[in-house]
C-alpha cells in the first residue's frame, strides 16, 4: 500500500506516509481506517508526510477529492511534509476548504512539523 498511517499520542495524532503513485485500491484500505479513528477520537491531527510522492492515478485523484470533501472538518491540524513545490501548493489548496490549521514544511523540517502538529495552543 502507498498509504501508511500508524497513530501516536492516544489516537489524536495520525501520522501519515505517502509514496509512489496512490491507486484506488490505497483508499479503499485507507479510508475506512481514518474514518475508524475519527468514531474513536473525534477530530484528528494529522502529520501527512509526502516525501517520495508522485501523484496519483486518475480513478485515485477522483477518490482523494471525495475524501477531502468528506473529511476536511474531520482535522483539527494538518501538518504537510514535502520536497517538491506542487506539494506545498496543495497544502495552500486545501486551506479554504476546512477550519483545520494547516502548515507546509520542507522535508527537512520534521522535527518543527512535529512540533507545531502537537502543540497544544491554536496559534501558529
Amino acid at each position: 500500500m502507498s498509504i501508511q498511517l500508524h497513530e501516536e499520542n492516544g489516537g489524536r495524532l495520525i501520522v501519515v506516509q505517502v509514496s509512489g503513485t496512490l491507486v484506488k485500491a490505497d483508499y479503499e484500505q485507507f479510508v475506512p481506517e481514518f474514518e475508524r479513528l475519527v468514531r474513536e477520537h473525534g477530530k484528528l491531527r494529522l502529520l501527512f508526510d509526502m516525501s517520495g510522492f508522485h501523484g496519483w492515478e486518475l480513478s485515485a485523484a477522483w477518490e482523494d477529492l471525495k475524501f477531502g470533501v468528506k473529511h476536511l472538518s474531520d482535522i483539527e491540524r494538518l501538518a504537510m511534509i514535502g520536497e517538491k513545490k506542487w506539494q506545498q501548493g496543495m497544502a495552500v489548496f486545501c486551506k479554504p476548504f476546512t477550519k483545520a490549521q494547516i502548515r507546509y514544511f520542507d522535508h527537512t523540517e520534521v522535527a518543527e512539523a512535529r512540533r507545531w502538529i502537537e502543540q497544544e495552543d491554536r496559534t501558529d
